[in-house]
């Protein structure tokens, strides 16, 4: 069968690096894909949004199932666009129609459903630029810090947290009034902020039954010790030492099983990968959010550990036959360390040379931000590289990662050195 992956980050190579795992993958296409997905098979130039553009490559290129790797074409509708086109009907596409995907498309659907259906999360309102005095003054009803959202997507840079009325109510002006975030931060969601320690669990299913994948931890602020701006993220360890048995039996009960019957209920027939970002609260799991794919850069530590074949995987969730299905794991840490480029996550430059990937040894590298010029990489992003290590141990694994780190090189090239140091 020939797939068509659409993405072109750190998590697409990773699933690439999976999918030409499985014998039962005959090509597969990545669109656009970047210099590291060039070696898993073809790069299309197209947009992932673009949804003429995807069919007519579904077409001209016989492809069998489309997985779609980031948010925005999940909440545009892409798998609406295939199942109303009589020509592309029978090509599934791994991934949640738009009123599934609205749980990540907002902030507040989800903030509703999450409390219609019983599941934890802290308590919140949604304010406009019309409710903008109402908001400062539900503020005031707050304990700082203080949680604002915007409601729609940001690039996972959409949350902000302050750390004095004063600074969230400055924030909020600017998120609603100045359109800090564009159309995303229309709406604002104020939560209470949550104290604790973040994970992130992963389901994937076929709209009757789940399995749930390996959980993991990211590190989003661009400083150490959790400091500077949220980004897409800095680094991920899988598994979570605290996530433990007890624990997990906890999420699923209360968070994954609810979630499921809670879209069921709805009348949401949802296929696909379901994030849930957690934080753990005295030992018991609250929802922060959800993503309708799998995160990044979670993806590159808890791929690498399925055991199972990911195309098997797929081929059961496109024939609501995953029940039936089984996923193996590896018992070994995995950790990944993001290089990014200089200014992220404001101003960057690209078109960098990188080198050194060759002398990279015992860990794996996922381009993210790269793209291919006569026969050299370059950086093409704010995000370049994930180096991702299996070890025994957490501090086996990073070691091996933060070693390799040193062999790439890029002008401007910098990361976090603490991954793991709150575990």
């Amino acid at each position: 069968m020939n797939i068509l992956l659409l993405g072109s980050g750190g998590r697409e190579h990773a699933l690439a690096w999976k999918m030409v795992q499985s014998p039962l993958l005959t090509r597969l296409y990545i669109a656009p894909g970047n210099a590291g997905t060039a070696g898993m098979g073809i790069n299309l130039s197209l947009s992932v949004t673009d949804f003429p553009a995807v069919k007519e490559a579904v077409l001209s290129h016989h492809i069998g199932m489309v997985v779609v790797g980031p948010e925005d074409p999940l909440v545009m509708g892409i798998r609406d666009y295939f199942l109303s086109d009589p020509e592309v009907l029978h090509v599934p596409v791994i991934g949640p129609a738009k009123q599934g995907a609205m749980l990540e498309g907002s902030k507040d659907f989800a903030k509703q459903f999450m409390i219609k259906y019983g599941i934890p999360t802290a308590r919140y309102q949604t304010f406009i630029k019309n409710t903008l005095t109402d908001g400062i003054a539900f503020l005031g009803k707050l304990d700082a810090p203080y949680v604002l959202k915007a409601d729609g997507l940001a690039a996972g840079k959409g949350v902000v947290i302050c750390h004095s009325v004063e600074e969230a109510t400055a924030e909020l002006t600017a998120m609603l009034r100045d359109e800090r975030f564009g159309a995303a931060s229309e709406s604002v969601v104020i939560e209470e902020f949550l104290h604790g320690i973040e994970l992130s669990a992963f389901a994937i299913t076929d709209g009757i039954s789940y399995k749930i994948l390996p959980e993991a931890k990211d590190y989003k602020r661009i400083g150490e010790s959790d400091t500077g701006p949220n980004t897409g993220g800095m680094g991920s360890v899988s598994p979570v030492p605290f996530a433990g048995k007890a624990f997990m039996e906890k999420v699923e009960t209360q968070v994954i099983r609810r979630t499921m019957e809670g879209l069921k209920a709805e009348g949401i027939h949802y296929t696909g990968f379901l994030f849930f970002g957690l934080m753990n609260v005295k030992g018991n799991p609250f929802v922060i959010e959800y993503n309708c794919r799998m995160g990044d850069p979670e993806t590159e530590s808890v791929v690498p550990r399925i055991t199972s074949d990911l195309v098997a995987l797929l081929q059961a969730v496109a024939n609501g036959t995953l029940a039936a299905e089984t996923i193996t794991t590896d018992p070994r840490f995995a950790t990944t360390v993001m290089l990014v480029s200089e200014g992220y996550p404001d101003a960057y430059e690209k078109g960098k040379l990188i080198s050194g990937e060759e002398a990279v040894v015992g860990s794996m590298v996922f381009h993210a931000g790269t793209r291919m010029e006569k026969d050299e990489v370059l950086t093409n992003g704010g995000r370049v590289m994930a180096l991702t290590s299996f070890g025994e141990t957490m501090q086996e694994a990073l070691a091996t990662s933060y070693l390799n780190v040193q062999k790439i090189t890029f002008e401007g090239k910098c990361y976090r050195r603490d991954i793991g140091f709150d575990l």
